[in-house]
């Protein structure tokens, strides 16, 4: 996002009264995106979008942002807010809108409205993995549940990335997620167990073939 476009927004956040805000509190309703991010290398374009509306995911990736590299067919995946909210599958972006309330239907999330898109070519486990790494490294260690579970969740993605774990060590992995989100003093612990519980809810298949194959790997 370019300075002077945040610049531009600084003064329209200032002339917000205290009644506007307090009146959205009392008062709230479904919001829209006014701007939102493409970024990935699985489109054709990094684009900043204006004005989105009511346009679906798969409208706006084909209308602004060039489309999924390899076709729309190809798409795997996107994670709508960021790295901090559950990625939703091919199959919820041909229709979901771009608004907080139908990403909150679908499990997810709006975040920084930073999109990222990620084709067939993800390896879809170790983005997540990845994810999970960052936010380890970015824990302060204040709280326990955090400075505590997101080494551990990160430990246990990377064995899920090759397959050496339990199918068991699944739901072991969401409980933890479960202990790590809302008992944080910042949203650093949502934001990491949040990832985990989208590619577990949607894509669990993937890891449970993984870890069967490297069971069988490991016999022969």
């Amino acid at each position: 996002m370019k300075t002077d476009t945040i610049i531009e927004e600084i003064p329209k956040k200032i002339r917000c009264s205290i009644h506007e805000i307090t009146d959205m509190k009392e008062h709230p309703k479904n919001l829209s995106v006014e701007e939102i991010l493409i970024r990935s290398s699985n489109v054709g374009s990094v684009i900043l979008a204006k004005k989105i509306g009511e346009k679906n995911y798969k409208e706006f990736i084909e209308t602004h942002a060039g489309g999924v590299i390899g076709g729309w067919d190809n798409l795997l995946a996107v994670i709508p807010g960021g790295a901090s909210v559950p990625l939703i599958p091919k199959s919820i972006c041909n229709t979901v809108k771009m608004d907080f309330d139908s990403l909150r239907e679908v499990q997810s999330g709006l975040g920084t409205a930073a999109v990222i898109v990620m084709n067939k070519s993800t390896d879809i486990v170790d983005a997540i993995c990845r994810l999970s790494h960052f936010y380890k490294h970015e824990s302060c260690g204040q709280c326990t549940p955090c400075r505590e579970g997101t080494g551990w969740m990160f430990r246990m993605m990377e064995k899920m990335v090759k397959g050496d774990a339990e199918v068991n060590d699944i739901d072991k992995l969401l409980d933890v997620t479960k202990q790590i989100e809302g008992h944080t003093i910042c949203a650093l612990g949502d934001a990491a167990a949040w990832p985990i519980q989208g590619l577990m809810r949607h894509f669990r298949p993937e890891v449970e073939r993984r870890i069967k194959e490297y069971r069988i790997s490991e016999v022969a």
